[in-house]
C-alpha cells in the first residue's frame, strides 16, 4: 500500500497561501527515488513564483508543488538506482520547477519527493538533516555558473584540493560576491576546491564566515562599485582572473570595473545569480544570467559534482553545509511563513522548514 502524501500547494497564479491538502505518492522511475521529507529550504524561487505568477516560469502547469532543496530518508528506489538504498539518508535538488520536468512529484514541499539520482548525495554520519538541506538548488545554480562550458567553465572541483599556483608560477583567481549567502557559501567552496584563490564580499559581521569557507579576501559589499572595485584589484594584483560569480543586488558592476581594468584576464565573463538585469561596465565584460536550462542532465556538470565531487568531499569535511539553517518550524502548514521569513531577508543563514 502506498504512503499517505500531502503536500502545500500552489494552487493558482498568485494564490497565498499555499494550501496543504493530501497529494499522490508517486512512485520511482528509472534512476529516479523517492525519500521521505525531514527537512526542506526556502529559495527566492520559491516565494517570487507565488506573487509573481505566470511572469516567472510561465510553463509550469497548476495545482503545483514548489520547493528545490530537500533531505530525508530513501523509502523506494527505481530501476537501475545503484548509488541508494532504502534507509540511506540523503540530500537532493528537487526539481518539479526545471522546464524539462514541471512535475508536482518532484517538489521539495510535500511529504514524499522524487529525486533523480544523479542530483542526489548521501548525508554522511554527523551532518544533520537541516543542516544538509540548506545546499541543493544554490550548489547546483553555481556550480553551473563556475564549471558549465558557456559559463566561466573552470576546472571542476576536486577532494584534494587543487592549488591555485599554476605551473609558471602565476596565482589564479575568481571573484564570488556575496560569500556570505546561500550561493555564495557553496560557491566559494567549490571554487576554492578546484584551485582557484577567491575574492569574495560580505557584510563586515560575516566576513570570517566567509574567510573559513576558504576565501582569501573578502570586502564589504556596501562599498560603492568603483571603491569596491579599486580594492579588488588590489587583492588580484600578479594573478590571473578567470572571470567572476555575481551574486547580489550590485554586484555585476563591481565585477565587471574589475575585469574590465585588470591587467591579467584570463577569461572577461561574468556570471550572473541575480534576477535583476545586469548593470553597466566595460563594453568588452560579457554577462550572462545563470539560466540552469540543461542543469539536469544526468552527465552535464552539476551532475558531476553531485556524483563525483559531494559526497565524499562531505563525508572528509572539507565541502560543509553552509550556511547555517534558520529553522523557523516543523510542518508542511509553516512553509508559506518560511517562504515570509526568507522575503524579508536573513544574514549568513537559510530558512529551514522541517517535515
Amino acid at each position: 500500500m502506498a504512503p499517505e502524501n500531502q503536500a502545500a500547494w500552489l494552487a493558482a497564479a498568485k494564490t497565498t497561501p499555499l494550501q496543504v491538502s493530501p497529494a499522490p505518492y508517486t512512485p520511482p522511475g528509472a534512476g529516479q527515488l523517492v525519500i521521505r521529507n525531514s527537512a526542506v529550504a526556502i529559495n527566492p524561487v520559491d516565494w517570487q513564483k507565488q506573487l509573481l505568477g505566470d511572469a516567472l516560469l510561465g510553463y509550469i502547469a497548476y495545482p503545483f508543488v514548489l520547493g528545490g532543496d530537500a533531505a530525508g530518508t530513501v523509502v523506494e528506489v527505481g530501476p537501475g538506482v545503484t548509488r541508494f538504498r532504502v534507509g540511506d539518508r540523503v540530500v537532493g535538488a528537487a526539481l518539479s520547477f526545471a522546464e524539462s520536468v514541471n512535475s508536482a512529484a518532484e517538489g521539495a514541499f510535500q511529504l514524499y519527493t522524487v529525486l533523480r539520482e544523479h542530483m542526489a548525495a548521501p548525508i554522511p554520519a554527523g551532518v544533520s538533516e537541516e543542516a544538509a538541506c540548506v545546499i541543493p538548488l544554490t550548489l547546483c545554480t553555481v556550480a553551473y555558473g563556475l564549471f558549465h562550458a558557456e559559463f566561466l567553465a573552470l576546472d571542476l572541483p576536486v577532494v584534494r584540493a587543487r592549488s591555485a599556483v599554476l605551473a609558471d608560477g602565476k596565482v589564479r583567481a575568481v571573484i564570488v560576491t556575496g560569500g556570505s549567502s546561500s550561493a555564495g557559501s557553496n560557491a566559494v567552496q567549490l571554487a576554492v576546491a578546484a584551485g582557484y584563490e577567491v575574492i569574495s564580499t560580505a557584510s563586515p559581521k560575516n566576513f570570517d564566515h566567509v574567510r573559513k569557507l576558504g576565501a582569501s579576501h573578502v570586502f564589504d559589499y556596501h562599498l560603492d562599485a568603483n571603491t569596491l572595485a579599486d580594492k579588488m584589484l588590489a587583492a588580484l594584483e600578479g594573478r590571473v582572473l578567470a572571470g567572476a560569480l555575481a551574486i547580489g543586488e550590485g554586484s555585476v558592476d563591481a565585477c565587471a570595473a574589475v575585469l574590465g581594468r585588470h591587467a591579467d584576464t584570463a577569461n572577461k565573463f561574468i556570471a550572473s545569480a541575480s534576477f535583476m538585469p545586469p548593470g553597466g561596465g566595460a563594453s568588452e565584460v560579457k554577462v550572462r544570467f545563470i539560466d540552469l536550462k540543461d542543469a539536469a542532465e544526468p552527465d552535464g556538470q552539476v551532475a558531476r559534482i553531485w556524483k563525483d565531487y559531494l559526497p565524499q568531499a562531505l563525508e572528509a569535511g572539507q565541502f560543509v553545509p553552509a550556511p547555517a539553517p534558520m529553522v523557523v518550524g516543523k510542518g508542511l502548514e509553516k512553509i508559506q511563513e518560511a517562504m515570509g521569513v526568507q522575503m524579508k531577508g536573513v544574514s549568513a543563514q537559510k530558512v529551514v522548514v522541517m517535515l
